[in-house]
């Protein structure tokens, strides 16, 4: 298969988001937190009166609207999430797990729920920020983590203290965590862990902030480019011109059937990779059509993929939208549920008709 003489690959989505801690260091002002309340500071309060922002500084930025019912606890690697990783796995064809929070090297056992996670079949990554990577790293690839993906919002502190709620924008602070950062990348690939840079594009304002970001990390990591979907059309233009003026070329483009996330890979002139991460509307065949946030104007990403949680009651939850936490159901119930049954079905259709994917490809790319 190919779109604009570009070959197209595509794999089933067989990945599962575990929200293993709601612990982070920063406060970042766009953070989604998994769709779950800030736990810290929502101890006590009932669903009604869940804060989308409080003392913390940190923000759920879906919080007012997505029906969440429940805190997010710490999880822990024992018999309660083995049976739940193993049955999600043998319910939904399952072999990827992906360590998410809050922030997953703050877990205070977090190597122990990588080495649970491989032990049950997954190959375990994990999404970071880098704050805490320099002391987990180690043990982490020995538990058999396969590779993290860092988030990185800046390459100078004053960037990154420009994305942090308003009081707590301090530059030595984010200094601290920059510098963290590098050590955790250090730290990973010292020990074989894979190591890519999520690195989103808002608009052109932001090209020079990549440019440095790709002199500083490029001929170490794999960088992942993501469009702003808020911002658009602008954001997807500003990333191409970032690759344009890399003189960046594309060279296969990898779809996923089942779920919304894809990317395009260039080669870079010095010979390096890297990747521009796109979202394509997909929608579950009944619960999307039924959705009130069905209108492409609110929900531009459709249906992600699925995520596990465990709450403060003890209970395994998974869900399948961060913007319909309401959705979310205990993992035994899940996974003989019609709304398993949609996401199963969603991903074999898409295996076995991939024109709806081939499609969407064709028209991004005449646009562009």
């Amino acid at each position: 298969m190919q779109v604009g003489g570009i070959p197209v690959t595509i794999k089933p989505d067989r990945t599962l988001r575990a929200k293993v801690t709601d612990s982070c260091g920063l406060t970042c002002t766009f953070c989604h937190n998994e769709g779950t309340p800030v736990t810290v500071d929502n101890r006590g309060r009932s669903s009604r009166t869940f804060l989308a922002s409080g003392r913390s500084g940190r923000s759920s930025i879906y919080l007012g609207r997505n029906g969440v019912d429940f805190l997010a606890a710490t999880m822990r690697a024992d018999e309660d999430l083995r049976q739940a990783l193993e049955s999600m796995a043998a319910g939904l064809d399952l072999d990827e797990l992906h360590l998410t929070g809050g922030e997953p090297t703050l877990h205070p056992t977090i190597a122990d729920i990588v080495a649970l996670g491989a032990a049950a079949g997954y190959r375990v990554c994990m999404t970071s920020n880098g704050e805490n990577g320099e002391r987990v790293m180690r043990a982490c690839a020995k538990a058999g983590l396969d590779r993290v993906n860092l988030s990185i919002f800046g390459t100078t502190p004053e960037e990154l203290a420009e994305v942090q709620e308003e009081r707590f924008r301090d530059v030595r602070l984010a200094a601290k965590k920059i510098e963290a950062l590098e050590r955790t990348i250090d730290a990973a690939l010292t020990h074989g862990v894979r190591v890519s840079a999520n690195i989103v594009v808002p608009d052109r304002t932001h090209i020079p902030r990549v440019h440095r970001l790709f002199e500083a990390y490029s001929d170490q990591l794999s960088i992942r480019l993501l469009n702003s979907l808020g911002d658009g059309m602008e954001s997807i233009r500003s990333i191409n011109q970032v690759l344009d003026e890399l003189g960046a070329r594309p060279v296969a483009h990898h779809a996923t059937a089942g779920a919304s996330g894809y990317r395009t890979e260039y080669v870079l002139p010095n010979g390096r990779t890297a990747y521009f991460k796109k979202i394509r509307p997909t929608r579950l065949s009944k619960t999307c059509a039924t959705c009130r946030f069905r209108d492409p104007a609110t929900c531009e990403e459709g249906y992600y993929g699925l995520r596990l949680y465990r709450s403060t009651d003890g209970r395994y939850l998974t869900g399948v939208c961060i913007q319909r936490m309401d959705l979310c159901l205990p993992v035994e119930e899940f996974v003989s549920s019609a709304l398993a049954d949609e996401v199963r079905e969603l991903r074999e259709r898409e295996l076995a008709d991939p024109e709806a994917i081939l499609n969407h490809l064709s028209v991004e790319f005449e646009q562009v």
